[in-house]
């Protein structure tokens, strides 16, 4: 219990770094911006690389892909369920803001860190479903929405193949399924960097921190957070007691369900000329919430 409360607690301190050094100054308007890009594309890929290389997959494992990709059209639908009587703007953004996992920047941390290669095995292929609404499902079903037009469908089959992490993860599943092996000197290199990854991960979350929501949107934050975490609730029970994997993979989903909204929503909703700062507020405090039930499961489970 003493180990992970401390490990965990250098993650928070990592967080709470990132951010008293942007109030101090000591990090400037665009510094999210450059370590975002650091994570997203080097670290993060480097670290799915350093973990899941080599490591065997079973074909029924491909079904936690379905999991990642079930869970996001689940939050969807519940917010389409509890704006639907409410404007088109209303309702468009509860179901951009409602689903998606921060998976790559937040959840596969503390993956990586308590549960080793296969946390992150699991992670990676979760975040293979996950990625289609993260990066494109929720926000073309969200733009629809408000514009009263046709899903573009083209938009969200496109939106994951421009992202590394998610062309990483595919590589990899069909390397493995293949029975072929990544080079020798590519998985000592990713190992080095990807070593980088949870330091720099936390670092931005601390980074990105803002509570920019009017006060009066309090109800819509509590609404929609609620709804999230109750869902997350449902699923990690089913996750954790319904499924035919081994212990350690269950574990992992349990993390994965209780991740926090993905941090690219804020974007796709000032994409989408909606409310950022509720957004954002939303984000932040999904944050705060997810690493104090994370830790208080792995207390638990480990």
């Amino acid at each position: 219990m003493q180990e992970i409360l401390i490990k965990a607690g250098c993650y928070i301190a990592i967080i709470i770094l990132g951010y008293v050094l942007r109030q101090r100054g000591f990090f400037g308007p665009e510094t999210f911006g450059v370590l975002s890009k650091i994570v997203i594309k080097i670290t993060l890929p480097c670290a799915i690389i350093a973990s899941s290389a080599g490591k065997p997959i079973d074909a029924t494992m491909l079904t936690i892909s379905a999991l990642g990709l079930g869970g996001g059209i689940v939050y969807m639908i519940a917010g389409w369920l509890m704006y639907r009587k409410a404007d088109r703007e209303q309702t468009a953004f509860a179901v951009l803001n409602v689903p998606g996992y921060n998976i790559g920047t937040f959840a596969l941390p503390f993956t990586q860190g308590f549960l080793g290669p296969v946390g992150v095995l699991t992670t990676s292929l979760f975040d293979v479903g996950n990625s289609f609404i993260c990066l494109g499902g929720s926000y073309g079903v969200a733009r629809a929405i408000k514009e009263g037009g046709r899903v573009n469908i083209g938009r969200i089959l496109r939106a994951p193949l421009s992202s590394i992490p998610f062309l990483t993860h595919v590589v990899l599943v069909v390397l493995n399924l293949l029975s072929l092996d990544v080079p020798g000197p590519i998985v000592s290199f990713a190992g080095i960097v990807g070593n980088a990854n949870a330091f720099l991960a936390m670092l931005m979350i601390g980074v990105g921190f803002k509570l920019s929501g009017d006060r009066s949107q309090l109800g819509s934050i509590v609404k929609i957070l609620t709804a999230r975490y109750a869902i997350a609730g449902i699923l990690a029970m089913c996750y954790y007691f319904l499924l035919p994997f081994d212990l350690e993979i269950r574990q992992a989903l349990v993390i994965l369900a209780f991740s926090p909204i993905g941090s690219a929503v804020p974007v796709f909703t000032a994409e989408m000329k909606s409310d950022v700062g509720l957004s954002s507020a939303i984000n932040s405090i999904a944050i705060v919430i997810s690493i104090v039930i994370i830790v208080t499961l792995l207390l638990v489970m480990l």
